[in-house]
């Protein structure tokens, strides 16, 4: 019976189509990872980091509140700039003392600020060399216009250069907070 179609379509001068043509994707997902060593003990660093309710430690951080403390499903909004500022709203997925690390999503946040969406994100803390400590910031995320021909600023590149910037900016200040300078 498909012959006979098929065979029919040919006479019709009709083009046959695959059922498994190739068609255009959308995004990829981007990731970033950054470290940085930081002259203290793990245990000093994560005293800094590993509240979720409190990242007080980077600088485009004006204020954090938020709910649950560390506990799974915790949740937090981070005001950016100033009082009255942008907003992100993340949520905690995963949360150890032990190995000094959490895992967060973003929920909520205008891609004018951080053109990202499905961002997902890991913050660990590792014994270093000599006595310090190894952070390590990963993310994956897709850019924040989720069609085909995004404009510039909404494009993989603008994606990968915001998130990379925030994790440098972050892990830099902590650097630096533990410096002595």
């Amino acid at each position: 019976m498909v012959f006979r179609v098929l065979v029919f379509l040919a006479l019709l001068g009709l083009p046959l189509v695959s059922a498994t043509s190739s068609q255009a994707h959308g995004p990829t997902r981007q990731k970033v990872t950054v470290t940085r060593e930081v002259a203290a003990s793990p245990a000093d660093v994560w005293a800094v980091v590993g509240n979720f309710q409190d990242m007080s430690w980077h600088p485009a951080v004006y204020s954090s509140t938020g709910e649950g403390g560390n506990a799974i499903d915790a949740t937090r909004v981070l005001t950016l700039g100033a009082e009255g500022g942008s907003t992100i709203s993340e949520v905690l997925y995963k949360f150890s003392d032990e190995k000094m690390s959490y895992s967060y999503r973003i929920t909520e946040v205008d891609v004018e600020v951080l053109p990202v969406t499905n961002y997902s994100s890991h913050l660990t803390v590792k014994p270093g060399a000599n006595g310090g400590s190894l952070v390590e910031w990963k993310g994956a995320f897709y850019r924040g216009f989720p069609n085909n021909d995004p404009p510039e600023h909404l494009n993989d590149e603008a994606a990968v250069k915001a998130v990379t910037g925030v994790y440098e900016a972050g892990l830099d200040a902590l650097a630096t907070k533990f410096s002595g300078n």
